[in-house]
């Protein structure tokens, strides 16, 4: 939903804010509205969609593909393929404008892909202005994703999240969706080889390498493998936890995506190249991060990501 500002380590992301003004200077508004959330902008600029939540970017998608111009980050919730080669059952938690909506729709037919999505207007705008579309394997849920996850008693082989919120002090990762205690109802709710692929916006050594590093520690409290992925193109790290106690390595990894793009299994072109982004061991200084949990999430501190 949100991509990091593709700017230096340690430093602000106002050359993007600056790039995003520039744009929308000369952007066609196609819808504006506030919700209970947020306030939701649409517009087209250069051959793109774009989705905007209280003024931040969220979602880009090109007008001629709408399979194309979407983050980097987006291709990276297609690793769980690698650990589970027979995946049937995806929920994922937040909407925005639809990107990995579309692209499992479009790669995997068969998958069943549910989303859970707290903001109606939100859905209304990526049915309405991004092509998503609900059927037999796709379907979306308006609630909270830990309270749709505590409510329902559904197995997942794959669980993506891909949240965040917005105050005037800047964005962060909802706590109760960050926390060991919502990290063990994700594990409950998978099955045996089941996989979670989190999206968090920092770095591995410099801005918001906190942020990364206790989500990292917070994961292995509850999962006994969790991998590395940063993006190259934007401040993005998906964390792939596995239920799986086999740690795989590097030269595993590819091998299996070659297998599955060889076979027809994984459809997304690229595919090799985002699982060479692995870090195969953590930072040493992630050693020192705190263990998230409901009795300790600052997210007015830790977990903020200003503007």
């Amino acid at each position: 939903m949100r991509p990091g500002s593709q700017v230096g380590p340690g430093r602000p992301g106002w050359l993007l804010v600056a790039v995003l003004s520039v744009a929308s200077a000369t952007a066609q508004v196609v819808f504006e509205a506030t919700s209970p959330y947020h306030n939701i902008r649409v517009e087209d600029s250069g051959g793109l969609r774009l989705l905007t939540f209280d003024g931040t970017l969220q979602t880009r998608m090109s007008l001629r593909n709408p399979l194309e111009g979407h983050f980097e980050y987006i291709e990276y919730f297609h690793l769980p393929w690698l650990w589970n080669t027979q995946i049937a059952r995806v929920l994922m938690i937040g909407l925005g404008g639809g990107s990995a909506q579309r692209q499992w729709a479009a790669y995997y037919p068969e998958v069943y892909f549910e989303t859970v999505e707290i903001d109606p207007l939100v859905v209304q705008v990526a049915q309405q202005y991004f092509g998503v579309r609900e059927g037999p394997n796709q379907r979306v849920v308006v609630e909270d994703g830990r309270m749709y996850l505590r409510r329902s008693r559904q197995r997942w082989d794959v669980l993506l999240v891909d949240a965040y919120t917005e105050n005037r002090y800047g964005a962060f990762i909802p706590y109760h969706l960050a926390t060991r205690e919502f990290f063990e109802l994700a594990r409950d709710r998978l099955t045996t080889n089941g996989i979670v692929a989190y999206n968090a916006i920092g770095t591995l050594n410099a801005w918001q390498s906190d942020v990364i590093g206790s989500l990292y520690r917070t994961l292995r409290e509850v999962f006994p493998q969790v991998y590395l992925f940063p993006a190259q193109t934007s401040q993005n790290i998906v964390l792939v936890a596995t239920r799986d106690s086999r740690r795989r390595t590097r030269l595993e990894l590819e091998q299996m995506a070659r297998v599955l793009q060889t076979s027809g299994r994984v459809r997304m072109p690229g595919f090799l190249s985002r699982v060479r982004a692995l870090r195969e061991e953590p930072p040493g200084h992630f050693a020192r991060c705190g263990v998230l949990t409901d009795d300790f999430a600052p997210v007015d501190g830790l977990l903020t990501r200003g503007r």
